[in-house]
């Protein structure tokens, strides 16, 4: 009886162990190969003894997937990784557009705790009403695209959550992003950053748009902007909900 050939894309997270959820923990467990960027496999390794581990650079996404592909073609129950949620800015997409030239392979995306939830966590309670992410990473989407998304997202008085706010090639895109957002949000709206959420160093800051604007950030920092309720809490960032008897 041949082998199911199967692939798990795992969301692992924040990065921790403590911080995957039971379903990642289970699918690695049952899988043979695990399949990821060469920074995520090194934050699960010591936890996955006696699996192979294959690893392709940043940039090599094709690569990485076609990787898993034809392990799984050869019989191993393969998980790919990614950071956070595998269907949050992860792999689940270009899996399934990859794996539409494996038909035999089934695919199965686990579920993890994506950025946005494991800072809001760490801030306080910032996305208790509508909320957007936006990336400022302009190497798969034109900037032009983006500067309309925060203006639109802001106009409409989103919290917005930044991901990839800042890179060396990107350093001022964060000071950008915020004076588009101020020709819709006040000066004082309640922001926060978090870097290294749920990983050694993890440190939080709760600061005003205007802070925020010439705040210097890197590419492990996610940045929360508040809507027009957004308060500061006893030093937590708080969106309410809107119920009347508070």
């Amino acid at each position: 009886m041949n082998k199911e050939k199967k692939i798990y894309v795992v969301g692992i997270g924040p990065g921790s162990y403590e911080g995957m959820t039971g379903a990642a923990v289970a699918a690695l467990e049952k899988s043979d190969v695990i399949v990821g960027y060469t920074v995520y496999i090194d934050l699960v390794k010591d936890h996955f003894a006696g699996k192979s581990f294959l690893t392709t650079p940043m940039r090599k996404e094709v690569d990485r997937c076609v990787m898993a592909f034809d392990e799984a073609m050869n019989g191993q129950t393969v998980s790919m990784i990614c950071s956070g949620d595998a269907g949050v800015y992860g792999m689940a997409g270009l899996m399934y557009e990859v794996g539409a030239n494996y038909p035999d392979v089934d695919i199965e995306v686990v579920a993890g705790v994506t950025a946005a939830t494991g800072g809001a966590a760490v801030l306080g309670a910032p996305l208790i009403h509508d909320f957007c992410l936006i990336s400022l990473s302009d190497l798969l989407t034109p900037w032009e695209k983006i500067e309309k998304r925060l203006l639109l997202a802001s106009e409409a008085d989103f919290v917005i959550c930044l991901y990839n706010p800042s890179s060396h090639k990107r350093h001022d895109y964060l000071k950008k992003a915020c004076e588009l957002m101020l020709q819709h949000k006040s000066l004082d709206t309640v922001c926060g950053i978090v870097k290294n959420i749920g990983r050694e160093g993890e440190s939080s800051q709760i600061m005003t748009l205007d802070e925020l604007k010439d705040t210097q950030v890197d590419m492990f920092t996610t940045v929360f902007i508040g809507n027009s309720q957004t308060r500061n809490i006893k030093g937590k960032m708080v969106t309410p909900r809107g119920y009347r008897d508070v």
